[in-house]
């Protein structure tokens, strides 16, 4: 006899067994035949990039489950990586959730403040009830920075939000050679290097085969969620040599040849409408046959990486699919496949072979990229491709991530459910939206959405479900209204028409010519200047690409869709707007720990989030070791190993004992290394080992420089090595955190150790004094965070 948990006992409670009768609370257990479900999220991929949508990137995986399911190509997100992974996560619009933009740049408004409340359920933890495993791999991305480090709290973790086990990364991006990797709720080291063969998509797809395996060896019949939350094709794209030398000369007709091959093969496919109009030239992208030799040879360069990176992505997302199709689970599983925003054009109008340059504000160059050509993609590299591949790549809409135009917000996604949807290889036209996929899967599989999640009463989901149109391709859509806001930027759809109002303009190019730019303050009077002649207006149901401008015409029209804007804004919490200004920047944010000027750490403990390492930029500050040297070979490096470092070959510090001798390296940018060493071996016995900065000027914020300064080296109090660093990084060493003992990702310098080059003696602790005064620059920090998204 079985009894649901917190009903009353059924059974017979007697004096003893003889006169008693067993009961037992029932386990959670699936209706028989139902589907798995696997929702495949990649990142930064536009609309015009993947093979099934007429990409140019070939994803023969995608390819796969498009012919035995359907594509959505009236698909959208919000514009941004954070807001679109809490609406898919829980079915509600982004403000509501807190999640108004990316959680490192919160404010403290409910808009804003990126912690969102256990009032809104999310899919896996109403999965849980109805007896599915559930599991999470990839990237997260949902948890405030000021919870993300090992002292929790962990409830808005994966594990916290209802998934049973989880391995990927916490963070917007991560190293793909080298990541900064999490397991449950610790932090873990890559299983390999890259000598090895090790990337992360091998290593992702690895770990969710293990996931569906553990379980399925225990549990045959009980249905699983995976959620595949990919960091591709967010940079740094990186990839093996073999994947890009595919891509060998394929783009060297340019972008502008790009777009109109892929609106060709959309038109072919039915992907977008017949009478479609391609959208024109963006202002900010220059014409492929003015730029010179040099320029297109690099810029293809880039483009081959890219697309080399996706295909490895989608081959190992294969992998994934082989081992269920293995298993006999394939038809009954659900796959929805979508990405979290349009192409992204943070690399800017060259690229980069190093975004950490990006995050400090120091000016990308051609001649730059161009020593980085033959190993652009490789471990020495950090790179992103030019703003003009993130237009292409939205082929046929407009513009980009982050702005509220179709090529930041309209987004492929692909259901496949052979046992369930009749119809294989076809298209659907139904206008959806993110918040739409949790009640389409709940309708499919169903489930109820609950009331009650651990005893927390939920709020209204605001999607809606489109599992009527799998079977029946004319039907209406049910998702009729859906308000947009990101940075300021505003849009509004409603039946087949769209209101936009982009912010700082409809380009970089125009803003300028009206005294605007991106990161400036919205400010309430230039919200009314924006009210009255920034909206423009579109009827997307004919004129899907925005290219024709109406507001002038259909002034009534307008003004009805900028009142239902607002409408919508109320009802959802958007208010009060904000820019993606220094404001965000300079918020005082809540902390788990009070704020500390001296830092205590501890051998061994796990690596710090790169969000929570000591900010030493542009500051006097020192590292003190207090360590035992052992009594070996000290001058044949016994005794060597890391004291404390951060960052790595894209720029850092490592602080440590290298042949005996006491050694600081500084890594500008991936682009210097300046060396500070002491002139005579460490002696075994105790000692206070130690690294002083002491600025001797201001940083030339303007070229990305922060302070030059003099490194001294002591030991005991004895200055045994000095050098003068001709300048310093600005805002962020690199995309990985702080250790102690050891380097926990990667080498500041590969030519002089190798991660994790432990320290060989004892540490009893490591001081970082942070006491000086600290220069900020804002716009590299605001612009690093940005491209963390």
């Amino acid at each position: 006899m079985e009894y649901m948990p917190g009903a009353p006992f059924p059974g017979v409670i007697g004096r003893t067994l003889d006169e008693s009768s067993p009961a037992w609370p029932a386990p959670s257990r699936a209706r028989d035949g139902s589907p798995n479900v696997v929702v495949v999220l990649w990142d930064d991929v536009g609309f015009g990039q993947l093979s099934p949508f007429g990409g140019l990137c070939e994803t023969p995986t995608l390819d796969r489950i498009a012919a035995r399911g359907l594509r959505y190509s009236n698909f959208h997100t919000t514009a941004l990586c954070t807001p679109t992974r809490g609406c898919l996560m829980t079915g509600r619009n982004h403000h509501t959730l807190g999640l108004s933009a990316i959680t490192e740049t919160s404010l403290g408004f409910p808009a804003h403040n990126s912690f969102i409340g256990f009032e809104h359920g999310f899919l896996p933890e109403m999965l849980l009830e109805h007896g599915y495993n559930t599991f999470a791999i990839g990237k997260w991305h949902l948890t405030a920075p000021t919870e993300s480090t090992t002292a929790g709290p962990f409830n808005r973790w994966p594990l916290g939000r209802g998934f049973e086990r989880f391995y990927g990364f916490l963070a917007g991006s991560t190293d793909h050679w080298f990541p900064d990797l999490v397991h449950d709720n610790h932090p873990v080291p890559a299983p390999a290097t890259p000598e090895d063969g090790y990337h992360l998509n091998i290593d992702l797809a690895d770990h969710a085969i293990q996931f569906v395996k553990d379980a399925h060896v225990h549990a045959p019949d009980k249905p699983f969620l995976l959620y595949y939350a990919l960091g591709a094709g967010h940079s740094p794209h990186h990839v093996e040599p073999e994947w890009i030398e595919k891509y060998a000369g394929r783009f060297d007709a340019g972008w502008d040849e790009y777009r109109k091959v892929v609106f060709e093969r959309q038109l072919a496919e039915g992907i977008v409408p017949p009478d479609t109009v391609l959208s024109e030239r963006d202002p900010d992208v220059p014409a492929w046959h003015d730029l010179s030799d040099e320029e297109r040879r690099m810029y293809a360069r880039e483009m081959e990486v890219y697309a080399g990176f996706i295909e490895q992505s989608d081959h190992h997302l294969g992998r994934v699919v082989d081992f269920i199709d293995e298993l006999g689970e394939l038809d009954n599983t659900i796959i929805v496949v979508m990405s979290d925003n349009g192409a992204s054009a943070e690399g800017g109008v060259h690229g980069t072979f190093n975004e950490v340059q990006f995050f400090n504000g120091v000016p990308e160059t051609l001649e730059k990229n161009l020593e980085f050509f033959d190993r652009w993609g490789g471990p020495d590299t950090y790179p992103h491709y030019s703003w003009g591949w993130a237009w292409a790549g939205n082929t046929p809409f407009r513009r980009w991530k982050r702005e509220t135009y179709r090529g930041g917000v309209t987004d492929p996604c692909i259901v496949s459910w052979p046992a369930g949807i009749s119809g294989h290889g076809e298209v659907r036209t139904q206008y959806t939206h993110v918040t739409d996929v949790l009640p389409t899967l709940l309708d499919t599989l169903g489930i109820a959405a609950p009331d009650v999640i651990r005893g927390v009463e939920q709020s209204p989901i605001h999607g809606t479900s489109f599992a009527h149109s799998f079977d029946a391709p004319d039907a209406p859509s049910n998702h009729t209204t859906q308000y947009f806001e990101m940075f300021g930027s505003r849009s509004i759809h409603h039946d087949g028409w769209k209101a936009n109002c982009p912010v700082p303009g409809p380009s970089f190019a125009e803003a300028a010519q009206r005294g605007r730019r991106f990161g400036q303050a919205l400010t309430a009077e230039m919200l009314e200047q924006l009210d009255a002649d920034g909206w423009e207006l579109y009827h997307v149901a004919a004129d899907p690409a925005e290219t024709r401008n109406l507001a002038v015409d259909m002034p009534g029209k307008l003004a009805d869709m900028k009142a239902l804007w607002y409408e919508q804004a109320e009802k959802y919490g958007v208010f009060p707007l904000a820019s993606a200004g220094i404001s965000r920047l300079l918020t005082v944010r809540p902390t788990i720990a009070a704020p500390r000027d001296r830092l205590v750490w501890y051998p061994d403990a796990a690596p710090v989030y790169f969000g929570a390492s000591p900010r030493i930029y542009n500051r006097p500050y020192s590292i003190t070791a207090d360590v035992t040297i052992p009594d070996v070979d000290i001058a044949g490096g016994a005794s060597d190993g890391i004291l404390a470092t951060h960052g790595g070959r894209h720029g850092g510090y490592a602080f440590m004992v290298l042949g005996g001798r006491l050694r600081h390296v500084y890594n500008w940018v991936g682009s210097q290394r300046f060396t500070t060493s002491s002139d005579e071996v460490l002696t075994p016995g105790d000692h206070e080992l130690r690294f002083e900065f002491a600025p001797t000027g201001a940083p030339d914020l303007a070229a990305g420089t922060g302070s030059p300064g003099n490194a001294l080296l002591s030991v005991d109090g004895r200055l045994v090595g000095a050098t003068a660093f001709p300048f310093t990084t600005t805002n962020r060493m690199g995309p990985v955190g702080f250790s102690c003992g050891y380097a926990a990702f990667d080498s500041v310098d590969p030519g002089l150790y190798a991660a994790p080059f432990r320290f060989a003696g004892t540490i009893r602790r490591v001081i970082v004094d942070i006491s000086g005064e600290l220069l900020r620059h804002d716009e590299a920090e605001l612009r690093g965070l940005m491209a963390q998204q």
